[in-house]
């Protein structure tokens, strides 16, 4: 599973994917079509090469960075995991893709740059996921549950969040997870946290004299 904004799809036609604004609701597609009479021969080892590319598509990513994520229902009971940490672009167009399980208590978290709606599909992914979107204030705003292997279906947050938690298809009906529980893990607690240097200046000498 990855994020459907992310498609870099290289042939014929390069798409060049844009991504505009905080609420991540455009996507911007440039075509360049390059003609097939001006590609030179193509050797013995450019065909090994393409032959290679194409199976590194097709295969799942290395297994990521993991940190330990916590969701406490609304009856006060925590539920621990140990997911991967899909940070960079690269790492988030991949995702779970041709992945053939899931742990129980794994998955993997997808952490945004800024708060956004995120929109996500199935596309080579072979196993059914809940789709868990975490709100900027880190509970639960939204979950799909059960997600169709392959679909290319768009999966929606309808709504700001600053992560999307992917786990193995059924977790969130087995724990009894809802909207309004809450999710912390190291990444989530870190992540939109202004620096002073990324503040106006006044913004900032404020908060410095109030330190």
């Amino acid at each position: 599973m990855f994020r459907k904004r992310d498609i870099l799809y290289h042939s014929t036609i390069i798409m060049l994917v844009g991504f505009l604004g905080a609420e991540g609701t455009g996507v911007n597609f440039l075509a360049l079509t390059q003609s097939a009479y001006a590609q030179p021969a193509q050797t013995k080892e450019g065909a090994a090469e393409e032959g290679h590319a194409v199976q590194a598509e097709s295969s799942p990513q290395k297994e990521l960075t993991k940190e330990k994520l916590v969701i406490t229902d609304h009856a006060n009971h925590q539920h621990e995991f140990l997911v991967e940490l899909a940070l960079t672009p690269e790492e988030q167009q991949k995702g779970e893709m041709f992945r053939t399980s899931v742990p129980e208590n794994g998955g993997m978290l997808f952490v945004w740059p800024l708060p956004q709606r995120s929109q996500m599909w199935m596309k080579n992914t072979l196993v059914p996921l809940d789709m868990v979107f975490i709100s900027p204030e880190g509970e639960i705003l939204s979950i799909v549950e059960n997600t169709v292997p392959h679909s290319l279906a768009q999966i929606d947050s309808y709504g700001l969040v600053k992560a999307t938690l992917e786990l193995k298809g059924g977790t969130a009906t087995r724990l009894g997870l809802q909207r309004g529980d809450k999710i912390s893990s190291p990444s989530l607690k870190e992540a939109h946290l202004p620096s002073s240097a990324s503040l106006p200046k006044a913004v900032s000498n404020r908060l410095n004299k109030n330190q």
